[in-house]
């Protein structure tokens, strides 16, 4: 079980689909997201946190990414599809 922090938690946006064979997430943004950033992944698995260490738009690396744009992101465990990402501080 991954250890909860005792800070806020904003939605940032929705797993739209999951490369198992390489771990990605691809995430539809509703808020600004960071490398850097700590994420909460939410939904029907069970939830993790992780730090987003690279984030990628059509193959090109960013550093951030904003409202409205979809983004790669190298993630830890499972994810499906509608599963909630937030940013947590």
């Amino acid at each position: 079980m991954t250890e909860q922090r005792s800070g806020e938690k904003r939605l940032v946006g929705r797993v739209v689909h999951y490369f198992g064979k390489i771990g990605v997430a691809a995430v539809e943004l509703t808020d600004r997201l960071r490398v850097g950033d700590t994420i909460l992944v939410e939904g029907a698995a069970p939830r993790f946190e992780q730090v987003v260490e690279s984030m990628q738009i059509e193959k090109s690396s960013v550093q951030e990414a904003e409202a409205g744009q979809a983004v790669g992101i190298k993630v830890k465990d499972k994810v499906r599809e509608g599963d909630r990402v937030y940013v947590i501080s």
